[in-house]
């Protein structure tokens, strides 16, 4: 197993912060650099800028906003060692994550890190997905920490991908029921609890078959589907309530009636 010593945080916000504590109890020495000096973690050696702070340690984990992460890469691209791993792990588009690849150069050891689950609670030990040149050895590095990392086949920007497709259903899902609260607590009291518990039950309800009804329900019915969304946003229009959510869904399902769907009956 591979033994790391040394990693530089660039970013020490509340995911970084979790994971520097976490790599200090581990042994691991820790250089950081964070823009607001007020971010700091005992125990970490703060550098005074991101330059210094990536000179010869094992690992780079890039963990700040994918809107600097090019900037970023193009300050440390000069200093980074050919030995180096740079994990970018800001939730970005892959082609972002594909230039941050790009700039550090074609020799550079990149590794394009999706962080899957909330960091804090979890810290260095979020399940995370890895791919690109730097991935397998980001993995070895990490194994010591208990960090659970799924390298997957591929070039930089797969793991972006993987973990943006399920950004799309887990944080439209929580959209989705966040909207229909809203409408429902604009009813009155009544009627936000009995969606909110027709919502839960629901969910509570789901099985490995669930996937496979959405899918085959919308196909058949998008047609009718569509119009009745159409009918929601124009009631949430009616409470004062702009319809993104129900918006979406009308269009999406109207893309889907016009590549094929049915006109159906059902839910």
């Amino acid at each position: 197993m591979d033994v790391l010593r040394s990693v530089t945080i660039l970013g020490l916000g509340e995911a970084g912060s979790e994971m520097a504590r976490d790599l200090l109890r581990a042994g691991v020495h820790v250089r950081a650099f964070d823009p607001d000096p007020e971010k700091t973690v005992h125990g970490v050696e703060h550098a005074p800028s991101e330059e210094d702070a990536v000179r010869g340690t094992q690992l780079v984990l890039s963990v700040n906003w994918a809107r600097v992460s090019l900037a970023v890469a193009r300050r440390v691209a000069p200093v980074l060692a050919v030995e180096q791993v740079y994990a970018e792990m800001n939730t970005s588009a892959p082609a972002t994550k594909v230039a941050v690849a790009e700039i550090l150069g074609a020799d550079a050891l990149v590794a394009d890190v999706a962080i899957m689950a909330p960091v804090p609670g979890k810290g260095i030990r979020t399940p995370m997905l890895a791919s690109g040149p730097g991935a397998e050895r980001f993995d070895a590095l990490l194994q010591m920490c208990g960090s659970p990392v799924t390298v997957l086949r591929g070039a930089v920007g797969v793991a972006a991908s993987r973990k943006l497709a399920r950004s799309v259903f887990y944080k439209g899902l929580a959209a989705a029921v966040g909207e229909a609260l809203e409408a429902a607590a604009l009813m009155g009291a009544d009627a936000e609890r009995a969606l909110r518990g027709d919502i839960i039950k629901t969910l509570m309800a789901s099985d490995a078959n669930t996937v496979d009804r959405l899918q085959e329900g919308n196909r058949r019915h998008a047609v009718r589907r569509a119009e009745e969304m159409a009918a929601a946003a124009e009631m949430l229009r009616s409470l004062g309530l702009e319809p993104i959510m129900a918006e979406a869904a009308r269009a999406w399902l109207a893309r889907v009636a016009a590549s094929g769907g049915s006109d159906g009956t059902g839910a």
